[in-house]
Order: structure tokens, then sequence, then C-alpha cells
């Protein structure tokens, strides 16, 4: 499908050397001009041509989206729709482009097309100049050969998948090992993995395909992580591979792997590999042998999709031997993409091409396979070192997945997440539902205090002699509970004031939210309300949908805890937002909203308005709010978007007067993450103008610090991330899992990661180190109340690592951690008050401990990874006391049903954990009141 304007202007050679090389591979083809797909005419047209031919799949070289309700045109065709790009660059321009595509084709060609529920494909043009005429230039679209004959293989690959009968087809499925530390193989954000293939197996099994029984999930865990090799790719048929590469490939992976020969994972001949085979539910066997011959191409014609051979479509690759042909369903714990020293910190890195073994892995299973389920958030293949979007056939995500079938299980509030896992991928980001959400209420002794405090309150009324020893009774206790520091109560707090914060902490304790356990893919609780129950059964559909090779409709990513119903039900494949859009007007107004909270905060707290703060960037909140967190930066530096009334996009900005402020501007360094910088070019720009413009004006020092600093010299920069193509803030993979003797060291890696200026200004830029040392404050908003700052390693590798760097300055800003899950009543907390919250309230809760515990294997390792969390906010910051710790470790540790549950469930974890406590005593991060046996003799006990 291409449009008619390009059939007139005579652009015609991308779209007949794409049908030439479908026909190459035995597919059929028409193509279709249409002037829009919002012509009524043009739909019309097309509607008869889909009903006439059923096709297998659809190639769209149209741009936008034109979906408007459930009669979209396209969902007629009930099959995958893949999406053509058609550069507006040069070859060479996009050659040299990590990015992709600039901001214009990004929204046209990719974000706006996945509304309508496209997948990402290749390049199949790009805009050359062609030769002058009489005088005349013209810029004319040279087909790619690469791009084509890629695309073709992907759509030959989904084709094959569909026509091949279910009970024949070979299935694999792969589980992540990420973040890559002790008992985290199988970790997915909210998902329980193990009981999800369990499950996902009995589905496929149910609905017709060859898969049977999986063992229980210890069982299952310990088959991926510790049972005999199944999987063996012959060296010689990956040297054969690998020979085919272009000499630039060969010799970056040469050089920094050596020869595949070398490689730890070949033994014997081959690359071997774990494997559990669902429909014998015990480790199989399985080789790669030998080539198979790709049939001949046959006529052009409906007909001959079914005579394709096994591999036709495959591309770059050989066949395996028939024994690899067996139906089923067979999973695999994700090899490393590096090696296991630097496992984590790897994973990121632009520079770090994958390994020979983590290559001829997927080498086997393009070859062995017809179809791949990623299973949970997320995996590394997406990751991989190659373009933003609009890949090559030569960055390393294509090359390793090639033309395989992609079907994502994705959770569905990780929008930043899953749009580079589809984009890069080409496959279906499937929406699978978040965890319950339960709030844990008081514990005993919480709870017991807080009737204290409202028996003062009676008394304070009817006996002020008693109320005042209720008062002392309460301050004593709440001070031997540990309450004091998190309700922000010292020793000169007054008395009053002292009960009001006490009380206002054990409130925000009883209402602090967590997840109760973990998903399962396509399941729902018994007692589940409609949504949930109308999701699991969505789920379920898709996923056999997608496997069917048949189209899979698209839905929206959120967060259903913030109010997203539309989410509901899951089992779409996930769509974000037109990056044009943000911030809309909605978030518009609640980001000032957060801006006004901070600024109050701070105001209460020093007694006078912050000058300079630095504020985080992410995609997932940024899409998930539609912006708010980008409104609440502008907000601060006193600026508001303007709107294309028609279009709703934003076109520019306007500066406000300081009159309606009623408050000094503040200088706002927004740090992004990287795959903000990916989805945002247009946002970055529009950060880097507004805080340029502000920085232009003519007002006093004291009013507006940006115009202080360029009178005073000072660069102009203000919108900062990590260099194009690395990702994370350096901070908690140095102190987790890198060499490190000092805060500063810390500090170090933050800044050594954040080395680039973004914008209008898009270059090398070292300056962002002065902006650290001057803030006085720092920002972190949480639009989820689940995802919060002891979720994971991520916020506090952004936060610790700020004021690692700004310590070894000799400074302590102002550390909050803004609460935003009720967007009209946002709080900003200290991360001090944060940490004290999260450990009471959840890590140390009994109740979030049994909910995890209840999912096993994989229940614990959320204990280990909230404890990472709580690490590296020790290492870096002064935000966790030793009684948190000692909290945190009485209820894991020291209480022994606890302990030897979570030893009985996942074995490596705890072992994780225990040396992780232990890590923090030996650097003095715990000043512990308790005695704790080593590591091995906890283990080794009864």
């Amino acid at each position: 499908m291409v449009y008619r304007s390009a059939v007139l202007s005579g652009e015609t050679a991308p779209a007949a050397r794409l049908a030439a090389s479908l026909a190459e591979r035995g597919i059929g083809c028409i193509t279709l001009a249409v002037s829009s797909l919002k012509d009524p005419e043009a739909v019309a047209v097309l509607r008869t041509a889909l009903a006439a031919r059923s096709p297998d799949i659809v190639l769209a070289a149209t741009a936008f989206s034109a979906r408007d309700d459930a009669g979209f045109v396209l969902d007629a065709a009930a099959c995958p729709v893949i999406q053509a790009y058609t550069i507006g660059a040069p070859r060479d321009a996009w050659a040299a482009s990590g990015r992709g595509m600039n901001a214009a084709d990004l929204a046209m060609q990719v974000a706006l097309p996945e509304f309508d529920g496209r997948l990402s494909g290749f390049p199949i043009s790009f805009k050359e100049e062609a030769e002058a005429v009489e005088g005349f230039s013209e810029r004319r679209a040279v087909p790619d050969p690469a791009g084509i004959a890629a695309l073709a293989d992907r759509a030959a690959a989904w084709i094959r998948l569909r026509r091949t009968p279910r009970g024949k087809r070979r299935l694999a499925m792969v589980l992540s090992d990420y973040p890559a530390r002790g008992g985290r193989a199988g970790y997915a954000v909210g998902l329980d993995t193990p009981d999800s293939a369990r499950a996902i197996a009995a589905d496929l099994a149910a609905a017709g395909f060859a898969a049977g029984t999986l063992p229980e999930a210890g069982a299952l865990m310990a088959a991926l992580t510790a049972g005999e090799p199944g999987f063996a790719v012959p060296l010689a048929d990956y040297a054969a591979w690998f020979e085919a590469l272009p000499d630039e490939r060969r010799a970056e992976l040469t050089e920094r792997w050596g020869a595949p020969e070398a490689d730890p994972l070949c033994r014997d001949g081959a690359f071997r590999f774990r494997m559990v085979r669902a429909d014998v539910a015990h480790i199989e066997r399985l080789e790669l042998k030998r080539p198979l011959t790709v049939a001949p191409a046959c006529r052009a014609d409906d007909e001959v999709v079914a005579t394709l051979s096994p591999r036709a479509g495959r591309g770059d690759a050989h066949d395996d031997a028939r024994e690899a042909d067996r139906a089923g369903l067979a999973l695999f714990l994700q090899p490393d993409r590096g090696r296991a020293a630097d496992r984590k910190a790897g994973y990121h890195d632009p520079d770090e091409p994958p390994t020979h073994a983590y290559l001829a892995f997927y080498l086997g299973l393009r070859e062995g396979f017809d179809a791949l389920i990623h299973l949970g958030t997320h995996g590394t293949t997406e990751w991989l070192p190659g373009k933003a979007v609009a890949l090559s056939p030569d960055c390393w995500p294509a090359r390793a997945v090639g033309a395989l079938p992609v079907i994502y299980p994705f959770i569905v509030d990780d929008p930043g997440e899953a749009a580079p896992a589809k984009r890069r991928l080409g496959g279906i980001a499937l929406g699978h539902l978040t965890p319950t959400i339960e709030a844990a209420g008081l514990t005993p002794e919480a709870a017991a205090l807080r009737e204290l405090v409202e028996e003062y309150s009676a008394a304070s009324v009817l006996d002020p002699r008693r109320a005042g020893l209720i008062a002392e009774a309460i301050l004593d206790e709440a001070a031997s509970a540990g309450l004091l520091a998190g309700a922000g109560i010292d020793g000169d707090t007054p008395m009053a004031d002292a009960l009001t914060a006490l009380d206002a902490h054990l409130c925000d304790l009883g209402e602090t939210p967590f997840r109760d356990g973990l998903h399962v893919f396509g399941r729902a609780p018994a007692d589940a309300a409609e949504p949930v129950r109308a999701s699991a059964e969505a789920e379920r559909a898709a996923l056999v949908a997608a496997l069917d090779g048949r189209f899979v409709a698209p839905g929206p990513a959120g967060s259903p805890s913030r109010g997203r119903q539309d989410v509901m039900p899951t089992g779409r494949n996930l769509t974000t937002l037109d990056p044009r859009s943000l911030p809309t007007r909605a978030a518009t107004m609640l980001g000032a909203k957060a801006a006004d909270a901070v600024v109050r905060r701070y105001l209460q707290d020093e007694g006078e308005y912050p000058a300079r703060i630095v504020m985080d960037l992410w995609a997932s909140p940024t899409l998930r709010t539609g912006g708010e967190d980008v409104a609440h930066a502008l907000a601060l530096m006193g600026v508001r978007p303007v709107w294309d009334h028609a279009s709703t996009r934003v076109t520019g900005f306007e500066v406000l007067p300081l009159a309606l402020l009623d408050r000094p501007r503040i200088d706002v360094t927004c740090r992004v993450s990287g795959a903000f910088r990916d989805t945002f070019p247009e946002t970055l720009a529009l950060l880097d103008r507004a805080a340029r413009a502000v920085a232009a004006r003519e007002e006093e020092d004291e009013e507006n610090p940006l115009a202080a600093a360029r009178r005073r010299g000072e660069s102009a920069a203000r919108i900062y991330g990590a260099a194009p193509g690395r990702y994370g803030a350096g901070t908690a993979e140095t102190a987790l899992d890198g060499a490190w003797e000092a805060r500063a060291d810390l500090g170090r890696a933050y800044l050594a990661a954040t080395t680039h200026a973004y914008g209008d200004a898009d270059g090398a830029d070292a300056d962002f180190a002065a902006r650290v040392a001057a803030a006085d404050a720092y920002v972190h908003a949480f639009d989820v109340a689940e995802r919060d700052l002891l979720d994971g390693d991520a916020a506090a590798d952004a936060m610790g690592g700020f004021f690692a760097a700004a310590a070894s300055e000799g400074r302590a800003p102002a550390l909050y951690s803004l609460d935003v899950s009720n967007p009209e009543a946002p709080r900003p907390r200290t991360a001090r008050e944060d940490v004290a919250r999260l450990i009471r309230g959840r890590l140390g809760h009994p109740r979030w401990i049994a909910a995890q515990l209840r999912h096993g294997y994989r229940g614990a390792q959320e204990l280990a990874q909230g404890l990472d969390a709580v690490f590296v906010l020790a290492a870096a910051t002064d935000a966790v006391s030793s009684e948190d710790l000692d909290r945190l470790y009485g209820a894991w540790i020291a209480d022994p049903e606890i302990f030897e549950a979570l030893k009985a469930a996942n074995p490596e974890a705890t072992r994780a954990i225990l040396e992780r406590f232990e890590a923090m005593r030996v650097r003095g991060l715990w000043q512990s009141r308790r005695n704790a046996a080593p590591t091995d003799a906890m283990m080794a006990a009864e």
C-alpha cells in the first residue's frame, strides 16, 4: 500500500522493488495506491480489495494514523500490518544518525501508525538528489535493496507462521536474565514468569498447539539455571553465518570477544544452552545439524505461500535438522549479551557488540523455531547497539532476531520501554495487567500508636493534664518504634507540631500502596472485578492470535492504578502518544500544580525559594501522564506551552511575566533518560528553547537566575543525558556490581554517564557537573504509586548519583521524592521521609512480604530488588538510616519463619540479600544493633 501521490510523481521504484523481492520468496502481491486512509473513496476501494484477496500480510508505506473507530479498514485484513519506512533524508545521513529518523518522520511513520496496530519494518527508500535537468534539481525516492530484502524476509516469516497448522508450529519462549544478579533469572516487572510460562503452555495446549505441561516453578528455574545444556548450535553453522557478515562487523566481534571457538559457551564443537520443552516437561536435546533446501520460487499468485520451504524467508542463515522441526514449545533463559563479570554494565553499552554465544543462540532460534515469545519486561535484545528506530538490517537487534516473529508480553504501564522493544525488534508488545494494588494498613505497633493519638485528641479537650501525659507517652513509643525520623520529628520540634506530624506519618504509612503479589499472564484472581477478568481472557486470546499470524488490535499503555481504565482490557498491541502533542493541556495544568508543591515544600524547609533545581525526565512517566513532568519543568521556569488549536500539537511556548508567577523563576536543569532522548526529540528542543528564552530576558538576578547565569558567562545548556545510544545513570551499576571505595566514586560514575547536552545545541558538553554543584534541590516525580523510590534500582540510580556528585563538591542539596500518583494533590517528601515510609509501609510490612512469597522463586526476587535500591541510596545519599536497615533485617532475616520461606523459595536470591546486608555493614553504611551470622553459615543452617 503506497500513496497515490508517489505513483503520480513517478516514484514507483521502491514499491516495484519490494514487489519483486516478495515474488523472489514465492509471495504474490498487489500494490494499492491510496490518497489517504481518511478518504472515503480510497477506503471503499481498499475494503473491497481486502475482502477479495484475504491477504496474509499487509505492507504499508503510508504514514499517520487513520483509526477512528472499531471498523477501521485495515482491521478487516485480520493479518499483521508492517510499516515500510520511506525516509525523507539521504541514505548517508540516515546511516550516520543514531536516532534513525528526524522528529517529523518519527511521529508520522512510527508513533502514529502504531495507533493503527502496525508493526515496525525497515527503510525501503531514501530521498536522494537527482541529476539536474535544465538547471532544475529534485530529490527522488531511491530504493534500498538491503531494507527491502529484510522487510520481505519479515513478511515471509509472518506468512510462514500463519500458514503452518497450530499443531506443527515450533515456538520458543525466552525468559530474561536481567538485572543479572543473584537469584534474579527470569525476572520481569510485575510478572510471575515461571507461573506465566506454565499458564501459557496450558493455554496453548488447549488451543491445539503441540505444548504440554511444564515443571513447577522451582524445578523449571532450576533446569534453566543449573540443568544440562540441551540446545546446541554447531560451531560450523555459526562460523558460516559469521563469515557472511560485513567485514567491519566481523572485526568488531573479533576485537571485542576473540574467535568464536574461544567463547566459554562453545564446547565440543557447538554453542550449548539450557532448554526445557513443554511437551515432555523435562530437558531435551536439540541439535542443529544440516541445512534444508529452500524451495525454488514459484509463480506469484495467492497459493504459492503454502509451498514455501520450512525455512523460506529466514534470510541469512541456514536450516536445521528435521529433529529441530519438532513442533512444540521450548523454554530458554536469555544468555548474557556480555561476560558474566560485567553483565549488567554492558547491557546498555552502545559500543559493546553481543558475544558470539548470544548471536549463536539467536541464530539457533531463527533456524529452529517459527516464532519467539519473549516473556516479560524486559530483555536485552532491544537494547543492543544500533539505531533507535528505522533500523538497518545490520543493526545488532536486527542481526539477532532477523525475520523471526516476536511476541513480547509487556507490562501495560511501561510505555517508555515497550516502545523500543516493538520498534527495534519489529514485534508485538502485548500488554499484560499490572498486579493488584492494595493499601498496606498499619502494623499492630503503629496501629496502637494511632489509637493513642486519637486518645490524645479527645483528652486535649476534656483533660489537658492527662493529654500531656499521653503526648509524652506517644513520643516515647514512637521513638522506640523508630518512627520519629520518618515523620520529620527531632528534639527541637514543638510537641503540638510533633504530634501533628506523627499523625500524618501514621496515616501515610497506612495508605502506602503496594503490589499484592505478581500477575500471572492470562489469569485473574478469583474475586477480580470484571475488567480484570476480561483482561485475563483478552491476554490469552491475543497471544493465540499473534501466534496464528493474525492481527492484534492496538491499545493504549498506561497505569490502571492512576485511573487509566482505558488500558483495559489488556492483551492489545501497546501504543504510546503523538510526541508532538506533549505536554497536553491537562498535563500542563497538573504539572503546574506539581511545580507549586515542590516550591512550597522547599520554602517551608529552607525559608527561601529555590534558585536552581535538577529534575529527571523519563519516557514512561511522560507517556503515562501526557507530559506532566515536562510541564512541571516549564512551570518552574515560568513558561507555558502553546498549542495548535486544530491539531492539539505543541507549536511553541510563551514566557509568562513575573507578575503572573508571584515568585522568582527557577533555573531548571533536566537530566533525561535514554528512552526519553530517543522518543521525544521535539520535546528536547522545546525545553532547550524555553530555557534559552528565559535566560535571554532582562530581569533582575534574584528574579531570574537563568538570566543571571547568562550574564556570568555560564553555559546556556540545561537539557542533559547520556551520550546517544547509552542508557542509565551509572551509579547503581557501579554501587551494586562495580569496584568503588567512596561515595565520590559513585558521583563520578553519574557524571561520566551524563556527557551530552540535547535540544538545539545537541552534542558533547561537560557542563552538567557545574549544574549539579550549583543545585539547591533535586526532584524525581513518581506518577504511579506502586512504582516508588525503592521499586528496583532505577530511581535510586538517578537520585543517588546526583547527591553523590553534589556531595563531592561539598554540597548537600535537598532531595525530593515527588508523589504525583494523585495529580490533583501532589506530595513532595524528602528522600529520608520516603525511604522510612517505604521500608515500614512496604518492604518491611508483613502483608507485602507474604504477598511476594506467595510467588515462591519469583516473589523472592522482589525482596532482593528492593534491597538493591536501598543499598544504592545508602551508599550514595544520607536517606537510609541504620534504624531502617535494622527493621528490614528484622522483618526478613531475623524472623525465622520468613527467612526459611525465603531460602526455600530462592536460595540464590537469599544469598544475595545476605551478602548485600553484610556489604552495608562492612562499608559502614549500617551501624547495626543486631548480631548477624556469616552468609555461608546462615545458608547452610537447617
